[in-house]
């Protein structure tokens, strides 16, 4: 058996190890092109965006704002292949809606319709796929879109893990609202919406049968109505960005080198819970790098910043918003942590992912 090796007794199979830090010269695809970090990255700049050629637009969004007919439109198109399908908080279905809601609120656009299209593996229960299902209902009334169209596909038994989804949505972005990545401007505050790396964590105890004295639960949740509250101030948001894969480094590593600014943070002003950080200190995870799926990351300026907190904290999923940190002129590109023990490190886009397959 050329595959396995037995060590003190015990059967190992080699081809089941995945290397911790992914090859970055692999000439095939290895789960940390799925990551959102540097891989992700340079699969889309190298591969997808020559192969597009002339057709494709390199706006690189998570939305893209566009204007037909004289109404400006946010439309956003995600895939959705979480493992385990039914996790502590959510499951695969509410995740679906909440990403894509997630996505075009992140434009300032309001959500209204969204597609869903369901690749399922042949084997899977129909209870199961009805209860997967049910949460897309569910969600979608909660965050006020309606399921306008849709797709279902069967693949044979092994190729598809139970339930793949991938929804598409379009926005109404009004007049005015203009937030992007390369509108971070130095002196603008950075501002997180609550807890970070909560459902990074949900996912993995769940997958792996993790116990940490408490349960962990994912923090999915439409963001739209929290983004309206921010709008309604008044204030001119900069930036807006939803830290999912790659979680909160990854998603102000991407603004900085999108507006080519400096971002500096204070790790002490982090909000991660003790559950999560007990976790992440078990696991050998930094919370700064688990996946959120309920949370924002907002660049204000400095003036209209008390205002925007303000009025996030009275939205409940808002209520243990802080900032964390202030975009600077230095070190533009970058984004450096002072520690809680005075010391500075940087925050690096990381290459693949810590926790694959969590949405």
């Amino acid at each position: 058996m050329p595959d396995e090796t037995v060590v003190a007794g015990a059967t190992i199979d080699m081809e089941s190890w995945v290397c911790p830090m992914p090859l970055r010269d692999s000439p095939n695809i290895v789960m940390g092109h799925g990551g959102g970090g540097a891989m992700s990255g340079e699969l889309i700049e190298h591969l997808f965006l020559p192969a597009f050629g002339a057709a494709a637009d390199a706006g690189l969004g998570d939305s893209a704002v566009v204007t037909l007919g004289g109404v400006r439109l946010a439309f956003s198109t995600d895939s959705f292949v979480v493992k385990p399908l039914i996790f502590p908080g959510g499951s695969i279905g509410d995740l679906a809606v909440n990403g894509t809601v997630n996505d075009l609120a992140m434009s300032g656009a309001r959500p209204m319709v969204l597609s869903t299209a369901f690749i399922l593996e042949e084997g899977t229960a129909l209870a199961d796929i009805a209860q997967v299902a049910k949460a897309v209902g569910t969600a979608a009334l909660a965050a006020g879109v309606t399921l306008v169209t849709g797709d279902t596909k069967v693949v044979d038994s092994g190729h598809g893990d139970g339930i793949f989804i991938n929804t598409a949505g379009i926005g109404l972005v009004d007049d005015g609202v203009d937030i992007r990545p390369q509108r971070a401007r130095p002196g603008d505050v950075v501002i997180v919406s609550g807890d970070i790396g909560v459902h990074g964590v949900a996912v993995m105890s769940c997958r792996e049968g993790l116990e940490f004295g408490t349960t962990v639960c994912s923090d999915t949740a439409p963001l739209n109505g929290l983004v309206a509250a921010m709008l309604a101030t008044g204030a001119d948001l900069h930036v807006l960005r939803d830290p999912t894969r790659g979680g909160v480094s990854a998603t102000l590593n991407e603004i900085a080198r999108a507006a080519k600014v400096g971002v500096a943070l204070d790790e002490r002003k982090l909000p991660v819970p003790a559950a999560v950080r007990d976790a992440c200190g078990l696991l050998g995870l930094d919370p700064m790098y688990v996946a959120n799926e309920g949370k924002l990351v907002a660049f204000v300026a400095p003036e209209e910043a008390d205002m925007v907190l303000a009025a996030m904290r009275e939205h409940p999923l808002g209520a243990r918003a802080a900032a964390i940190g202030v975009c600077v002129e230095e070190h533009p590109g970058m984004v450096v942590a002072r520690t809680a023990l005075g010391g500075t490190r940087v925050v690096d886009l990381p290459a693949g992912e810590q926790l694959p397959r969590i949405c």
